[in-house]
């Protein structure tokens, strides 16, 4: 390392971001994502065997993609060349691909072309990696915050492996915050500053499963500290992070308070509640797919067929959080928890199912009736199964016909209460 590299390393330790300063260097130091990097889980493997191949590293920001394509490079003999798609192009690509078909002639060893972004570039652009690394000029790491099974091109991906990253549990963020404390080399510890528990917590609970949210606002706080007290209390957390500090705890009584308002503001038909308790939930660090299944599940239990839509509605809201991610995703939880409040309410459905259960515990296993009975084979139909059966596109749609088991057959589960499902009754229409 000559003296310019050496300045400059010194430099970065002093100018740089504690979360770049923190950055793992080895697998051992790399927290989280224990489906992945646990004891003789797949990505562990390939990057202890220091076996290089495609992959695609798909995770929420924050998530250590990032960090691990600097481990799988640092865990292999690769020449390491980073590159971002937001600021580079086709012709970036190229000088890389071709600086790597030398680098491989000349001295055998690969590159490893870490694409940060990489859902940023369009079809071209992404076309232009194939040929290298279907021919292995290159190794490709690409990184992405949207489903790659969108973003893309399957060609790529029918090269790549595919590795999900999940958000980083408050724990883990916790253990990173206080590793930093503690390190006097590229951390905190030279600044000598103390930090209250919950302070810490306040910035895990908010930094939204983000290490690089949670390192820098530890830092702001660390700053704001030594300038004060010494101490990272609470109020400085909040500062740094620039959220206030909700009494929510997401496995305490508030927890399930605040999910309780919300469910039961979208029941009652209130529109601003039903935001506002969601978004009091998102503020407080609670996980956005606990909320969008608690829609999905209201849509059918006190919305159901009286708004068919409803269901549509929430379940679109779940896949655009899995689709967009946070934060942008708020947007469409919050127009769903709008929608469900705003639709007429019934719970025929879920009475419905309930009615059933308890004639299905009550009952135990009644025969299925032998009209109803399948008759493909020719034992079943000469034991009679199918007789009678009435076909009832044979009978302009509709016939009448008993479906339930004898002994339940006047029994009636659902029964239409508003919206569109009471224009969903039989043909003819039933009486009462």
């Amino acid at each position: 390392m000559d003296l310019f590299e050496n300045a400059l390393e010194d430099r970065f330790a002093e100018y740089a971001p504690l979360a770049a300063r923190m950055r793992p260097r080895t697998i051992d130091e790399v927290v989280g994502q224990r489906h992945l990097l646990g004891p003789r889980r797949a990505l562990r493997i390939l990057i202890e065997s220091g076996g290089l191949s495609s992959i695609v590293l798909w995770g929420p920001a924050g998530s250590g993609k990032t960090t691990l394509a600097n481990v799988i490079a640092n865990s292999s003999s690769a020449h390491f060349e980073p590159m971002s798609a937001v600021t580079s192009g086709v012709a970036d690509v190229r000088k890389v691909i071709e600086a790597a078909r030398e680098r491989l002639g000349a001295s055998g060893a690969k590159t490893l072309l870490f694409l940060d972004e990489i859902h940023r570039f369009n079809k071209s652009q992404q076309d232009a990696l194939l040929p290298s690394v279907e021919n292995g000029w290159i190794v490709l790491v690409g990184a992405t915050t949207e489903n790659p099974s969108f973003e893309v091109n399957s060609p790529l991906m029918s090269r790549s492996t595919l590795f999900r990253l999940e958000a980083l549990e408050t724990d883990d963020l916790l253990a990173l915050m206080n590793r930093a404390l503690e390190d006097s080399d590229k951390g905190l510890g030279r600044m000598e500053v103390e930090a209250d528990p919950d302070a810490l917590s306040h910035i895990a609970e908010g930094a939204g499963g983000d290490a690089r949210v949670a390192l820098n606002a530890l830092e702001a706080a660390a700053l704001m500290a030594v300038s004060k007290t010494g101490r990272i209390d609470l109020e400085a957390a909040e500062e740094a992070l620039q959220r206030r500090a909700l009494p929510y705890d997401k496995g305490g009584d508030w927890h399930y308070d605040v999910i309780s308002a919300f469910i039961k503001s979208m029941r009652g038909s209130d529109p601003d509640a039903a935001v506002y308790w969601m978004t009091r939930m998102l503020d407080a660090g609670e996980d956005p797919r606990f909320i969008a299944r608690r829609m999905v599940i209201l849509a059918s239990e006190d919305i159901g067929n009286a708004d068919p839509t409803a269901l549509t509605v929430a379940v679109a809201a779940h896949h655009a959080l899995e689709f967009v991610g946070l934060p942008e995703a708020r947007l469409n939880l919050a127009q769903a928890a709008a929608y469900l409040a705003l639709a007429p309410k019934s719970n025929a459905s879920a009475l419905a199912l309930w009615r059933a259960e308890e004639d299905v515990r009550a009952s135990g296993p009644l025969r299925v009736p032998a009209h109803l009975r399948d008759s493909h084979s020719r034992a079943s139909r000469s034991t009679g199964a199918g007789k009678g059966y009435l076909y009832p596109h044979d009978h302009g749609g509709w016939v009448e016909q008993q479906y339930l088991p004898e002994e339940l057959r006047n029994r009636r589960y659902y029964k239409a209460i508003t919206g569109r499902e009471a224009e969903l009754t039989r043909s003819p229409p039933q009486d009462g």
